[in-house]
């Protein structure tokens, strides 16, 4: 049960104490909506409130973007403890734009689910996608849909050639091939899947930061069975990621942060 099992977190402190509410996520974040669950209680809906702000603080603080970056422009909706999925942790649902956490199982998926909600977000202004149906960057871009000509989307197509091809860009990646090997495996087309390639690289990186670990935000990615049979990128292309995720990511939160002082300043 949630409010039994105890998070041990390492990082910057953002609340001094403060108990936050969801209210407090939903301004400081930027989102759109969030959803409770009948059946979330009241200890239940406090600690999942801090849990929860911590974790998206982390997210923000590690890619270096302004917090309300992470609503994406008040698109995303996040539920708690509502509209789950029988034995799954968390997961993100592209009508209706909702991440959605588990009350009791939803720890260590948030990054993951995450990326999901942006790599969703992103399609349509980074690649000339179709405007019927449901679109993803990292499919279109193995799809080899034309991109958007713009300086932030040429760091974007690098951050998904850095995760998804060799060095020489001529071939999978390694991390690739394991996941091939995962999906013959177990019979069904899953981990090889561009989404869940990048999903898996991103929470991998967020987790092998050493300024921050937080187990709800994400956890599993260094020790965990699918760690052990190659699921995530191994600790060297890790940090390959990473440099290309900030390269893209950086520059990202400088353009909204300019962006927000020019509406102060009206």
């Amino acid at each position: 049960m949630l409010k039994h099992r105890e998070y041990r977190r390492h990082g910057p402190d953002y609340r001094f104490g403060e108990q936050m509410t969801f209210h407090d996520i939903k301004e400081t974040f930027g989102l759109n909506h969030i959803r409770l669950g009948s059946w979330v209680e009241e200890d239940e809906k406090n600690k999942a409130a801090n849990l929860i702000f911590d974790s998206l603080a982390d997210l923000a603080f590690i890619l270096k973007l302004p917090p309300k970056a992470l609503g994406l422009r008040q698109t995303l909706n996040l539920a708690f403890g509502s509209g789950g999925q029988q034995g799954v942790q968390a997961h993100y649902m592209p009508v209706g734009r909702e991440l959605a956490l588990a009350k009791n199982a939803g720890a260590g998926a948030l990054a993951h689910e995450f990326w999901h909600a942006f790599d969703h977000y992103i399609a349509p202004k980074a690649f000339s996608t179709s405007t019927r149906g449901v679109s993803f960057a990292s499919s279109s871009w193995l799809a080899d849909v034309s991109a958007i000509q713009h300086p932030l989307n040429r760091r974007l197509e690098q951050l998904f050639a850095t995760t998804m091809l060799s060095d020489d860009g001529n071939d999978c990646h390694d991390f690739v091939s394991r996941a091939v090997a995962l999906d013959k495996q177990y019979g069904r087309q899953y981990f090889s899947k561009p989404t869940e390639l990048m999903a898996r690289a991103f929470e991998a990186c967020i987790e092998s930061q050493p300024e921050i670990s937080n187990p709800y935000l994400v956890a599993e990615t260094l020790s965990s069975s699918l760690a052990d049979s190659g699921g995530y990128p191994d600790l060297a292309h890790r940090q390959q990621i990473f440099t290309a995720l900030i390269a893209y990511f950086e520059p990202l939160g400088e353009a909204l942060g300019r962006e927000g002082e020019k509406k102060k300043r009206g």
